[in-house]
């Protein structure tokens, strides 16, 4: 076998590893065995359905076993999954099913409903086909042989990425690219693999534990999944409706996770909260790893995780949809954290300046974060999207999402922000994350999203929202002496207010428009009054 179709990579595993442990839900324990051969029935059913080379899939499932299998049933089919959050209104549904054009939606039973609605109105020749018993009475009737190939790494993936603003965007893959990008390169922590047998040697002693927290209609969790899956090791799923941090903490007890994956401190906090109200009350001495992916985790959460948990690791993992992971930022118990994220990042990551050129390292330019290499093929459907962020610069085809950085002297990056998000307030840039860093530092602040507001004199004004942490008094004053003691006096929210929760997207990225909307509303109007 000498494909990187990672249908073909996970079948190579599967026959090394059948009778490991694969995935372990809530009441489900598959073998790899077992689940490659719910993912080829599964595969056999879409066949029938119409689906076949090329052809998407529609996922608007919670977690669970099922949308790991469908995932792989995709991909032996040479079909593409297509991830769809599942709170999405029936308006969003229409958007994105009207972009995507499934053959085939896999559907929780509760959204029958809706997503019935949005495919009749757009007349999409769409069928569906919904969890739990429908679905186990189509497998229960399918082959379980392996689908016949021939597959190609070059088939495709595509993630659909709303990131912070805007309308879903879907990032199309090679199978190939992504193993290498995002999915550890068959050897996750370690040198990528230089052949799909290599791949198979290090599944065959893999062992790790993964318990990824965040809904595996996230590119970070899934990717985390998948890249469990292709080392050997086992995914343990969280199956319930929401986040929890007493039942997460006691599924990676119960289940000896080694790895625990969470999107910044949305999940970050209650879990370090839920370990200072009991610490005694979980055994985790098999947990090695937490990682945070999809957003960074403020300083404070990573010290309380770490008082908690000293022997093991925190990572703070940087990449995006359109790159693929491209730096990490881990920290032990009694080491300094940095003032600003700063990762250390692989040879194929560059911050570029003005001219589209690599900046020297230590010299101080601020540039846009880019990754060559093994990069998307583009955006689904978009093409002056594609060419816009997947542009060719000096001869090289880079991907350049957009956020900023700088080249610190020893080669690693300090993450400065997304520059779309960035505040000019009269000629000077604000990055948003300083400041939240910052707020989030104060021991009465729980969360914190910053925003830029008009301002007639400045342009803008650098505004936050707040949530308190929950039984301590917020004293605005003293917040903003704190900032003060630790900003430049154009960096300091000039607009506080103060909620009772601040309202993020199931990612863990911040809201931004209702975020905006709140500040706008308190200050009575569009622009801020001069001081």
């Amino acid at each position: 076998m000498d494909s990187w179709n990672l249908g073909d990579l996970f079948e190579s595993v599967a026959d090394v590893a059948s009778d490991r442990e694969a995935v372990v839900t809530d009441g489900v324990r598959l073998t790899y065995a077992e689940l490659d051969a719910r993912a080829n029935r599964l595969a056999h059913v879409l066949a029938a359905r119409g689906v076949g080379r090329g052809d998407h899939l529609g996922l608007v499932l919670r977690n669970g076993h099922e949308y790991l299998e469908a995932m792989l049933a995709a991909f032996k089919g040479r079909a593409v999954p297509i991830n769809i959050n599942t709170r999405y209104t029936t308006a969003e549904l229409r958007y994105l099913l009207a972009d995507a054009a499934p053959t085939v939606v896999i559907h929780e039973p509760d959204l029958g409903e809706r997503i019935g609605t949005a495919i009749d109105e757009l007349g999409l020749p769409a069928s569906t086909l919904a969890r739990e018993d429908d679905y186990e009475q189509a497998l229960a009737t399918a082959p379980s042989h392996r689908p016949a190939g021939p597959r190609s790494g070059d088939d495709l993936y595509l993630l659909y990425t709303g990131g912070t603003t805007g309308l879903p965007k879907g990032v199309v893959w090679r199978h190939e690219d992504l193993l290498f990008a995002a999915l550890g390169g068959g050897n996750p922590g370690g040198d990528p693999v230089g052949s799909p047998a290599e791949l198979v040697e290090h599944a065959l002693v893999g062992r790790h534990r993964c318990l990824p927290a965040s809904p595996f209609a996230h590119g970070t969790a899934h990717w985390m999944a998948l890249a469990t899956l292709l080392n050997g090791g086992t995914v343990i799923v969280d199956t319930g409706p929401a986040f929890d941090s007493v039942r997460l903490w006691s599924l990676a007890e119960r289940e000896a996770a080694t790895m625990l994956v969470i999107v910044g401190d949305a999940f970050g906090r209650p879990l370090a909260d839920a370990l200072e109200r009991e610490p005694e009350r979980w055994q985790l001495d098999d947990l090695l790893v937490i990682m945070s992916g999809g957003a960074i985790l403020s300083g404070r959460v990573r010290q309380d995780l770490l008082t908690h948990l000293p022997w093991a690791v925190v990572v703070d993992g940087y990449g995006t949809s359109e790159t693929g992971g491209q730096g990490q930022m881990p920290l032990w118990a009694g080491q300094p954290a940095p003032t600003l994220p700063r990762f250390h990042v692989d040879e194929f990551t560059a911050v570029l300046d003005d001219a589209g050129r690599p900046a020297p390292p230590g010299s101080g330019l601020v540039g846009r974060l880019a990754r060559r290499g093994r990069i998307p093929v583009g955006y689904h459907g978009d093409p002056e999207g594609s060419a816009e962020t997947f542009t060719v610069l000096h001869g090289q085809r880079w991907s350049v999402p957009g956020d900023l950085a700088r080249v610190e002297p020893d080669g690693s990056v300090t993450l400065l922000g997304r520059g779309s998000s960035s505040i000019n307030s009269g000629g000077e840039k604000v990055f948003p994350d300083e400041v939240e860093i910052v707020l989030k530092a104060h021991p009465a602040v729980f969360d914190a999203v910053v925003v830029g507001l008009p301002d007639a004199r400045f342009g803008e004004r650098v505004a936050a929202v707040v949530q308190a942490q929950r039984g301590r008094p917020l004293d605005p004053a003293d917040l903003d002496r704190h900032c003060r003691s630790h900003l430049a006096d154009y960096k300091v929210p000039r607009r506080l207010v103060v909620v009772d929760e601040v309202r993020r997207h199931p990612s863990g990225k911040p809201n931004l428009s209702w975020a905006r909307d709140c500040l706008l509303v308190e200050s009575g109007g569009g622009t801020i009054p001069d001081e």
